[in-house]
């Protein structure tokens, strides 16, 4: 054991958020905190750091039990660099070397046993804490989450909210506690450094506990996942999808066992009613006593409400909704990504996804008009009109109560039909003259989810919408975009809600390139794996001859230095991809030609998987025009 929670209650003013939450955390184990927001997760963690002391209940830890917390606000010291913050971490190491730099001098002037025996005992604790390597691992971590070279040398003072939080992750990771307490890690990530940050807890040899809405994160990294529902902790073996099965599993075990019992429990009452004055009083009695004694199964208690997002039936467009046509995109002279082409059809879904500063939000700003494109042309279809969801929420006005918000798009409708459409969305009662400036994260998210609903559009353009939703809520909108019958283009990190939402993919990647892919998101991701093996497959080895070279170079740089052998691979290869480059060309021409054709175009079927060709053949030729090229250089 590492950490125990015994029947620990907390309670705010009249507000009883836990109410006897029991779990204990042992060593190596992976573990999710899952719940509704206001659940008391957060809460949670801060019982187990100290933060908050249990009104009743106890917590009760190891010696020396060292717990790192992720903060959801960072704070650094004056001038501090990201590269220092992120070295910050080993501040022991930094003091031992400084010790040892200390008695390196007095050493220059006297030697003495005791010097020598502390120096010593120095560099031993230096090297069992591996403090050669641990630049090495600082700079490691720093890239893994989006902190590239050049970023290293700027002042913390300087950096966003978001980045702030990643380096503040960053420097947890490397401060290597017993147990990483880890609330929403993945907010400011995107889905590279979710990538990253799972392969590294994948790996990671100690404890964690992690409260995350990401339920694609949670089904790779951890093996256990703790629910706090109604007050009370329940544990379940495996991860978040095998959770949701065993969940499942055990109210339906639950309700049958509440059922059985409360017929038991009918008929005894029935049994003592009628004998409790007559010949069988003494067996009344003794059922009487039983049934006191008798531990009640609790009843299942029906989920609270995750809203209603379903969207209205909306005007048909035409079928061809968008066309973009070698499309640039950025500001002024700093392009962030070009040649971007495709086709949305009616009722389809794209999925955009890339890093931080790729050009995501500036896409969406520039199809909607909001940003003038670089070069290019965007071309909408018959009948379409756009709702727009904004990640910042910009479209709401502080100043206004909740109706009022909602009243905007929809000027002349009658408080009735708002109340009922607000309830919805988990607005009741009073709630709606609340002020939007007073509402949480979640609530703005709704609100704004319900006045783009109301306004009936039949093109959504959602900006990371499930930013601010629990769990539940983010089922609930995928259900509703699901049947939506319109045209939908989504930017979201949220893997889980791609894969539920998306028939189309469009990635930015580095250096300002874009990648269209017909599938959600693990087909995208399952077919650039494939294509990154491929390519590597297709590269001749030379390490083999490579190692007998006398040269302590481990790559030649001239042909000279090659062997006759070596030689003889690289121009047959050369020679392979002049061949195969034309071909390849030549096909994806007749591709091209194939998808203008009317028998093509109008089966989107056909359409679909003939795009999907294009885009392969395409990769291909990218990948062996670069294989070619380093293969020229070694002359």
């Amino acid at each position: 054991m590492l950490f125990r929670l015994a029947e620990v209650t907390k309670s705010y003013s009249a507000h009883e958020v836990l109410r006897g939450v029991s779990f204990q955390i042992n060593p190596n184990e992976k573990v999710g905190l899952v719940g509704r927001n206001g659940a008391g997760k957060t809460t949670v963690f801060r019982t187990i750091t100290g933060e908050e002391l249990p009104d009743s209940g106890e917590v009760i830890k190891i010696n020396n039990l060292k717990l790192g917390l992720l903060q959801q606000h960072v704070d650094f010291t004056e001038k501090e660099t990201v590269h220092t913050a992120a070295l910050s971490a080993f501040k022991r190491l930094h003091d031992i070397e400084a010790e040892m730099r200390r008695l390196e001098k007095q050493m220059e002037t006297e030697v003495s046993d005791e010097i020598l025996e502390n120096y010593a005992e120095l560099q031993t604790e230096f090297e069992l804490e591996d403090g050669f390597t641990y630049t090495a691992k600082a700079e490691a971590i720093l890239m893994g989450l989006g902190f590239a070279k050049e970023t290293w040398t700027t002042e913390t003072k300087n950096l966003s909210g978001g980045q702030k939080n990643r380096l503040g992750l960053a420097r947890l990771l490397l401060s290597q506690p017993d147990v990483l307490l880890l609330d929403e890690p993945t907010n400011h990530l995107d889905v590279n450094a979710v990538e990253w940050l799972e392969t590294f807890l994948q790996n990671y040899d100690k404890t964690f506990v992690i409260i995350s809405h990401d339920r694609y994160f949670l089904d790779r990294v951890c093996n256990r996942i703790i629910e706090i529902e109604n007050g009370k902790a329940v544990s379940y073996k495996g991860n978040y999808s095998q959770f949701l099965i065993e969940r499942e599993e055990r109210r339906e075990a639950q309700r049958r066992a509440f059922e059985n019992q409360q017929a038991l429990i009918s008929k005894t009452e029935e049994f003592i009613r009628r004998n409790i004055e007559g010949q069988k009083t003494k067996q009344a009695k003794s059922r009487r006593n039983m049934l006191e004694r008798m531990d009640r199964v609790d009843a299942v208690q029906n989920d609270k409400p995750q809203g209603n997002f379903q969207l209205k039936k909306v005007e048909r467009t035409g079928n061809q909704v968008l066309t973009v046509e070698n499309l640039s995109i950025g500001y002024g002279e700093n392009i962030l990504a070009k040649n971007i082409e495709f086709s949305l059809l009616r009722g389809e879904a794209m999925g955009v996804i890339g890093g931080n500063g790729t050009g995501k939000t500036t896409f969406l700003k520039t199809v909607l008009g909001k940003l003038r494109e670089l070069s290019g042309k965007i071309l909408w279809g018959a009948k379409v009109d756009i709702g727009y969801y904004s990640q910042n929420l910009e479209d709401l006005d502080e100043r206004n109560e909740i109706i009022q918000e909602l009243r905007r798009v929809a000027p002349m409708a009658e408080n009735g039909e708002l109340r009922n459409f607000l309830a919805r969305f988990l607005f009741v009662g009073e709630d709606i003259f609340k002020r939007v400036s007073d509402l949480s994260g979640g609530e703005k998210g709704r609100l704004a989810l319900a006045k783009l609903i109301y306004s009936n559009k039949n093109v959504l353009i959602l900006d990371e919408p499930t930013n601010h939703l629990d769990i539940p809520s983010r089922e609930a909108l995928e259900s509703a975009l699901d049947a939506f019958q319109g045209t939908i283009i989504t930017v979201s990190h949220d893997r889980y809600f791609l894969d539920r939402i998306a028939s189309q993919i469009l990635s930015f990647e580095e250096n300002g390139k874009i990648e269209i892919f017909n599938g959600n998101y693990s087909e995208f991701h399952d077919w650039t794996e494939s294509r990154k093996s491929k390519v590597e497959s297709q590269k001749p080895d030379f390490s083999t001859d490579l190692n007998n070279l006398d040269s302590q170079d481990q790559q030649p740089k001239t042909k000279d230095q090659l062997s006759k052998n070596q030689r003889q691979q690289i121009e047959k290869r050369i020679s392979e991809i002049e061949s195969e480059i034309p071909r390849l060309e030549e096909e994806l021409g007749k591709l091209s030609f194939a998808m203008s054709s009317t028998e093509i175009a109008s089966n989107h079927e056909k359409l679909l998987e003939t795009n999907q060709k294009y885009q392969q053949t395409e990769a291909q030729i990218q990948a062996l025009y670069e294989e070619w090229e380093n293969l020229l250089a070694i002359d």
